[in-house]
Formats: structure tokens, sequence, C-alpha cells
């Protein structure tokens, strides 16, 4: 289940969601629609269900991810939860104000990029933990490129 999310939420809705816009509704300015909507999936809803998640059930990211088997780590794991749900409600937000997009855009790309090196260093990944330090790490890339394309 936690592949599918991952690749329907960083992937499969984000991309689908471009190419909706620029058929339908006729979006001209590419890099500006691939923002839009790889911030709203990949930082908005993505962030927000993660946090969700570690809040309610600490123990999928502790034990699922780190393979941390202390419950005492499950007061770390909401800490993060929590911060998920901030960013993740910027994303959100960014559909309705446009003027949060490239904060948002900013904000999660540096957490995705973090969070991707903090898996890379990590030694003996379980397959969770190295579908997250991928994917992590292409939206960091994702959201650098838009950003890059809206500070030059």
């Amino acid at each position: 289940m936690y592949l599918v999310s991952v690749i329907l939420l960083l992937f499969v809705l984000p991309a689908a969601s471009v190419l909706i816009d620029l058929v339908w509704v006729g979006g001209t300015d590419l890099l500006l629609l691939i923002g839009k909507w790889f911030v709203f999936w990949a930082v908005g809803v993505r962030l927000f269900i993660a946090g969700v998640r570690q809040v309610v059930q600490p123990q999928f990211t502790s034990e699922g991810i780190f393979e941390i088997k202390d419950r005492a780590a499950f007061v770390i794991v909401r800490e993060v939860g929590f911060g998920n749900l901030s960013m993740g409600t910027l994303g959100l937000a960014s559909l309705a104000k446009s003027g949060f997009l490239v904060p948002a855009a900013i904000v999660g790309g540096l957490y995705y990029g973090l969070a991707g090196a903090g898996h890379l260093l990590r030694r003996g990944r379980n397959f969770a933990g190295q579908t997250a330090m991928i994917s992590d790490l292409m939206m960091f890339v994702v959201l650098a490129v838009f950003v890059a394309s809206r500070a030059f």
C-alpha cells in the first residue's frame, strides 16, 4: 500500500493534473503547471496524509521505515508528523492562494531533499526506506527546478 500511495501521490496524480490542465484548461506555462500540481499533490496531499498517519499511527514510520521497535520513538515521530501536517497544509493552500506556491515548493523541496539525503546516508535500508529515499530525492529535483524557474 505504501508503494502504491507514493507512486500515485508523487507521480501519477501530479502528472495527470498537469496534462488535464494543459489540455482542458489551456495552461501555457509548463513549469508553472508542474510546480502547481506537484506542490499540491507531493507537498500538500502527500505530506498532510503522512502527518496524519505519523500523529495517529507513529509505529508505521518508526518500525516500517526506520526499523525502530522502541515505543519511545513514537513521541519523536509524532513531532515529525506535526511538521508534515504544517507543510502539507501550506501545499494544499497553494492551490487556492497562488502566492503560497513558491514558499510551499521551497519548504517541501528542502524537506524532501534533506529527508532523501538522510535516507541515502543510512546503511541497510529496507524496501520502504529505499522507496522513501528515491521518491524524496526525485521530488527534491522536481521542486528545485520549479523554484529555480521562478527565481530567474
